[in-house]
C-alpha cells in the first residue's frame, strides 16, 4: 500500500527483567527500527508493568499503556484476544506486529505478523506443566494459522513451523538476532571475580541441561582445573533443583548462580570469562553464543542445529547428552592455546554477521509485505 504504514507492536507479554531472550530481542529490535525508519508510525501497546521507555524516543513511536498485567497470564491472554483488536481498530492500524509468540485471533481487517521463536512446547512438551502446555498449544496454533506472515529466528525453527502447522513455506521468514554493540567494547565495570571462571548464561530451565554440565564440570574440577563456574540468568522452574544439584555434587564453593544481571554487568562477566559453555538440549537461536563471540570469548556449545546456525565454524561443539563429550570439549578449549586463538578470531568474524540493524531492515520488509 502507498504512504506511511501505521504499525502496532504487541508488547503485552513483556515482564520487565523477566522474559529473558524475548525481552532483549524486542528492546533491541525497536531501537534499531527507530534508527532506520522515521516514516512509518508505530504504536507500542504496553502492559501495566512495562515502562513507556520501551517505545523509543522518536517522533514516530507512540507508547500506548493498557490496563492489563502480564504477570496475570490468563487475564493478559484474554485482553490480547478481545481488547487489543479494538485498540488496533481505533488507531486504524495497517499491521499488528506480535513479537512474543501470541497474537489475537481476529483484528478487524488489520494484517498480522507474529514472531514464533521456537516450538519447544511441541518438541519438548515434558518441560511444561499440563495447563501451561495446553495454553501454549492453543495460542501458538492461533498465531500460526491466523497471521499473514510468520517470523522466526532460525532455519531450524522455520522448518519446524512449516512442518508442524502445514504452512506455505513462503509465509514463514527467518530473521536472526543481532549482537549489541556493547559486547564488542571493553567494560568500564572491570573484573567481577578474582578467580578464573567459566560462564554459562541462560534462564534456569530443565532444557538448559544443568545436570550433565555440572557433572562434566565436577570431573574437570577433580582433574585440577582451577576455574570456577558462574551461571548468569533468570530464575526459572529448575532453580531449586539447580541449587540442590550444586550441593549434592559438593560444588557450593566453585559454582556461583548469580541470577539476573543488567546488560552492563553481563558485558563485564563475558569480557573476563575463560570460555562460555552453552549445553542446552533445545534452542530457538542461542543469543549468548554470539554475545560471547563478540566479546572475544571462545565458546563450547551443544551440537544442535540452531547453534550450528548461530555459531558457524566458530565453536567447539559437543554432544549435550554425553557428560564425557561435554567434559572433553571444555577440557580442550581450556588447554589448546591454538584452538582458543582460532575460535576467538572466527567468533568475532561470525558475530559481525548478526546485527540488529539487519534484523530491523528485514523485519520492516516483512511488515510492509504483510500490509500490501
Amino acid at each position: 500500500m502507498a504512504g506511511p504504514l501505521r504499525i502496532g507492536v504487541n508488547a503485552l507479554f513483556l515482564i520487565p527483567g523477566g522474559v529473558g531472550g524475548t525481552e532483549i530481542y524486542l528492546r533491541n529490535l525497536l531501537a534499531s527500527l527507530a534508527e532506520i525508519d522515521a516514516v512509518n508510525q508505530y504504536f507500542v501497546f504496553l502492559n501495566a508493568e512495562t515502562e513507556a521507555a520501551l517505545a523509543p524516543a522518536a517522533a514516530n513511536f507512540h507508547a500506548v499503556p493498557c490496563p492489563v498485567r502480564a504477570v496475570n497470564r490468563p487475564a493478559r491472554l484474554l485482553w490480547e484476544q478481545f481488547c487489543l483488536p479494538v485498540q488496533a481498530a481505533a488507531r486504524t492500524l495497517d499491521v499488528l506486529f506480535s513479537p512474543g509468540f501470541t497474537s489475537p485471533l481476529a483484528t478487524f481487517g488489520c494484517r498480522k505478523v507474529t514472531v514464533i521463536h521456537d516450538l519447544q512446547h511441541v518438541r519438548q512438551p515434558e518441560n511444561f506443566a499440563r495447563l501451561e502446555l495446553a495454553a501454549w498449544r492453543a495460542t501458538v496454533w492461533i498465531s500460526a494459522h491466523f497471521s499473514r506472515e510468520i517470523i522466526t529466528v532460525s532455519e531450524n525453527s522455520r522448518r519446524d513451523i512449516v512442518d508442524v502447522y502445514g504452512l506455505p513455506p513462503e509465509r514463514v521468514h527467518t530473521i536472526g538476532h543481532g549482537v549489541e554493540r556493547a559486547f564488542y567494547e571493553p567494560s568500564p565495570l572491570g573484573r567481577r571475580m578474582a578467580e578464573p571462571y567459566l560462564l554459562s548464561v541462560s534462564t534456569i530451565h530443565p532444557h538448559k541441561n544443568w545436570d550433565r554440565w555440572l557433572e562434566a564440570y565436577r570431573r574437570l574440577a577433580a582433574e585440577g582445573f582451577p576455574h570456577h563456574l558462574v551461571i548468569a540468568g533468570l530464575k526459572g522452574n529448575y532453580s531449586l533443583d539447580l541449587e540442590r544439584l550444586i550441593e549434592a555434587k559438593g560444588l557450593q564453593d566453585r559454582v556461583h548462580p548469580i541470577g539476573w544481571v543488567t546488560r552492563e554487568e553481563l558485558v563485564a562477566w563475558f569480557q573476563f570469562a575463560r570460555a562460555l559453555v552453552f549445553p542446552s538440549t533445545f534452542e530457538g537461536f542461542g543469543m549468548p553464543v554470539l554475545e560471547a563471540m563478540a566479546a572475544g570469548v571462545p565458546v563450547a556449545c551443544s551440537d544442535i542445529p540452531p547453534l550450528h546456525e548461530a555459531a558457524g565454524p566458530a565453536a567447539q561443539f559437543f554432544d549435550p547428552y554425553s557428560v564425557d563429550s561435554i567434559a572433553a570439549a571444555v577440557r580442550r578449549l581450556l588447554t589448546d592455546v591454538e584452538l582458543r586463538r582460532r575460535l576467538v578470531a572466527l567468533g568475532r568474524e561470525n558475530a559481525g554477521n548478526f546485527t540488529w540493524t539487519r534484523a530491523a531492515e528485514q523485519t520492516l520488509s516483512v511488515l510492509r509485505s504483510a500490509a500490501r
